[in-house]
């Protein structure tokens, strides 16, 4: 197996003013009632379980074109640089949720991030030496009652308490396919309810590279958000601009951005202790 480096090891050289933080607090393993278990993976073959999870979920389930240097798992250039987050319903068992997790220090090594790829995000560049990103978020079909996905936050959370980081990104996906039916009037009108209601403050506001186009569409749909979306704006996440398409996975990406310091005190208290 290919051991690879602890996750905070390289965050260790950022050169942060320890004024921006108190000491953190030494967290345990995050683990949630009923035995899941959330852990960041030390070797290279806990990350082919988080691949094939992917791979399951996105292109089985969603029906994503993904290009892959190894059948069966959902490989990009990003993955190396990466922190890999798992779950696992019960110790020693399955994979059931993942997100990976691009470091600043790796972010400049790679040159960039993935939602670099789908947004000018010249805007965050104030906020970047204090910033991840979090991306391939899914969740095994079998365990999408909660528990794994607050297993997953309750572990990011102390990674980034940890490392005195502040700030996160994404690209949050609306599914293009609705009722069997290819179209992008879902993503327009959540788009429309979320821009009335959601938006980051205008000097953060970021440009799609390719963008839905939503002045075309039917943007007057009565529908709700895909279940992550609505959990990260109740953690205080905000949008940061229009939706950007996303060919290979037929989705509608929105950018995202969600801080510590907007975490509701109830939020708070639970992930953090504080």
């Amino acid at each position: 197996m290919k051991e690879l480096p602890t996750p905070t090891l390289a965050l260790s050289r950022l050169g942060l003013r320890d004024t921006l933080w108190p000491q953190p607090p030494q967290l345990p393993q995050p683990t949630v009632a009923g035995g899941v278990v959330a852990a960041w993976a030390r070797h290279q073959d806990e990350v082919r379980e988080a691949q094939r999870l992917r791979w399951r979920v996105f292109v089985e389930e969603m029906g994503a074109r993904l290009p892959t240097s190894l059948p069966g798992h959902d490989v990009d250039l990003f993955d190396d640089f990466c922190e890999h987050l798992l779950v696992r319903a019960e110790p020693g068992g399955d994979v059931v949720g993942t997100y990976r997790v691009l470091t600043p220090a790796q972010a400049r090594r790679v040159g960039g991030t993935y939602s670099d790829t789908e947004f000018d995000l010249t805007r965050l560049r104030g906020l970047r030496e204090r910033m991840v990103e979090l991306g391939r978020s899914c969740v095994h079909p079998d365990h999408r009652q909660g528990g794994v996905i607050l297993a997953l936050w309750g572990a990011l959370a102390a990674f980034m308490h940890r490392n005195r980081l502040d700030t996160m990104i994404g690209c949050a996906s609306i599914p293009m396919l609705q009722n069997g039916v290819n179209g992008g009037d879902a993503a327009a009108s959540i788009w429309r309810q979320l821009s009335a209601t959601h938006m980051a403050p205008i000097q953060y506001h970021v440009q799609p590279r390719l963008p839905l186009p939503v002045e075309q569409l039917d943007g007057s749909l009565d529908v709700e958000p895909p279940a992550l979306i609505k959990g990260y704006l109740r953690l205080g996440a905000k949008v940061l601009g229009a939706p950007a398409w996303d060919p290979d996975f037929n989705t509608a990406d929105l950018p995202m951005m969600m801080r510590l310091a907007d975490l509701p005190p109830r939020y708070r208290r639970h992930f953090l202790g504080a």
